[in-house]
């Protein structure tokens, strides 16, 4: 389905969580000199307008990123994912808000590579866009999923597949579960990251429990739900993110961001937060 369109969605609570993780398990990489490949199945537009007509249509990011924007007490991993964001607002204004694609360019060494998939006739271009000039980046415009085989392993050994398909329909739990069967099989030594929305449809948690039964080096789960679920089947309660192979130190900067972030994005009294893992 390709009526999915991130811009209406850029910097909500949704995005805040996944580019928390996603920024930690980049830093985690360029602890060693060795280069990385990063592979985004779902990269979308990689940076957005906040003023523009999508962004404004529900102002979702005004729950999310700005609550976060002129706070002076963020929890480490926290402040350094708002600090990437300001690197694309130079004028110190929220401006801009930057895709998973521009986070991993900002964090990318001259040694790594960024693999960007995307199929969205208005998104692709977008993407080129705001890739325009960097060297090691591969941007396609194709089937994420279908794409991720041939880019494991990567020559280095070291890398991230990032998998945060739109989940519009039910069919993209199960391709998320088989597309990481495979991609498991070709690098079960890799980092791989898998971010869900917490909505009324069915599906999330049983790709949740296969994908644990899958992972061979440990797992690691973070939820983050800030609204009550509309029975109606629409809005994002919260999401969640599941990262396969998660270094050890993940647990811990989560466990202090986790409930930092649960009362700063809370829109109701209910609102939680919850992080297991298995660390092998």
């Amino acid at each position: 389905m390709l009526a999915y369109r991130h811009a209406f969605h850029a910097g909500n609570h949704g995005d805040v969580l996944k580019h928390v993780v996603l920024v930690a398990l980049l830093r985690h990489l360029n602890l060693k000199d060795k280069g990385w490949r990063c592979i985004d199945t779902h990269a979308g537009a990689g940076h957005y307008d906040l003023a523009s007509a999508e962004a404004g249509k529900r102002g979702e990011f005004r729950h999310g990123i700005q609550r976060l924007w002129q706070r002076d007490d963020l929890p480490a991993a926290v402040a350094d994912y708002v600090a990437l964001v300001r690197q694309s607002n130079p004028d110190g204004q929220l401006r801009n808000y930057p895709g998973s694609p521009w986070l991993a360019a900002a964090l990318r060494r001259p040694q790594d590579e960024l693999r960007l998939f995307e199929r969205h006739p208005a998104d692709h271009p977008a993407l080129v866009d705001s890739m325009a000039g960097q060297r090691g980046v591969l941007i396609r415009r194709a089937d994420g999923f279908a794409a991720l085989k041939s880019q494991l392993p990567p020559p280095t050994r070291r890398g991230l597949v990032l998998i945060d398909p739109s989940y519009e329909g039910h069919a993209d739990y199960g391709e998320v579960v088989a597309a990481l069967q495979d991609a498991l099989r070709r690098f079960a030594d890799g980092l791989t990251m898998v971010w869900y929305p917490i909505v009324t449809k069915p599906g999330a948690a049983a790709m949740v429990q296969r994908l644990q039964a899958l992972a061979p080096h440990g797992w690691l789960h973070a939820t983050l739900r800030v609204q009550p679920l509309d029975q109606q089947g629409f809005g994002l309660a919260g999401s969640g993110v599941l990262v396969l192979r998660p270094p050890h130190t993940l647990a811990a900067a989560l466990q202090v961001a986790l409930p930092w972030l649960c009362t700063a994005l809370a829109q109701h009294d209910d609102a939680s937060w919850q992080l297991e893992h298995d660390l092998r």
